[in-house]
């Protein structure tokens, strides 16, 4: 295999880690806000069963999670499996999975809240949704950046459980070209992707937290 083949091989595992990456992120965070908010309301039945999907979703791998997805719509609902679905399987299981651990994230930095807070809107005269908005989730948000940066730097190398289904991602395309090679380079250079990978990622959410600093 000639190094401009490898090279393109590596190349295109490396735009789909990154794929399954940036739409995690995308569909996860959004839906993570929208399961802590089920966690936390009043009505018991909506907080029971966020707080069992939570708990399914953390404690049950990853890897089973994407299986289960892959292949439920035929053994449950008897729908044929194409194989474009496959990519699909792999976003869709990510992003259920990360929803769960950044909900409780959301969840831990809208409780440590003071209460104070939303007593001294409520006297400004915002509403609930306004007090949220403006108040709350700009001080949720700078203070659960490092437990969210945690996860990004997971995600980054979870992206590699994607072979489960096929999907040839960084990880895959080095270890195929590793054993037609009889050579750990692939390997190797897949492993400075992740780290550079993720030392941009810390890097960005550092800057954020910076930006966010407001004692500085």
């Amino acid at each position: 295999m000639s190094m401009t083949t490898m090279l393109q091989l590596l190349g295109s595992g490396m735009l789909k880690s990154a794929a399954i990456f940036f739409l995690t992120l995308l569909f996860s965070l959004p839906l993570g806000l929208l399961f802590s908010f089920g966690r936390m309301s009043q009505k018991g039945p909506v907080r029971g069963i966020a707080k069992f999907y939570i708990s399914v979703m953390r404690g049950t791998p990853l890897m089973l999670q994407m299986i289960v997805v892959y292949f439920a719509p035929y053994y449950v609902f008897g729908v044929r499996i194409s194989s474009g679905y496959r990519s699909v399987a792999v976003i869709l299981a990510f992003v259920l999975n990360y929803a769960a651990y950044f909900a409780e994230i959301y969840r831990s930095g809208i409780e440590s809240m003071p209460k104070g807070q939303y007593e001294a809107a409520e006297v400004l005269g915002y509403s609930k949704a306004q007090t949220f908005v403006k108040i709350i989730l700009p001080q949720v948000i700078k203070r659960i950046l490092p437990p969210v940066t945690n996860e990004m730097i997971t995600l980054v190398k979870d992206t590699s459980l994607a072979f489960v289904l096929n999907e040839v991602e960084m990880f895959t395309a080095a270890k195929q070209i590793a054993a037609k090679e009889t050579s750990i380079m692939p390997l190797m250079v897949a492993g400075l992707f992740y780290y550079i990978f993720n030392l941009a990622v810390a890097a960005v959410m550092e800057y954020a937290e910076k930006r966010l600093n407001y004692y500085r």
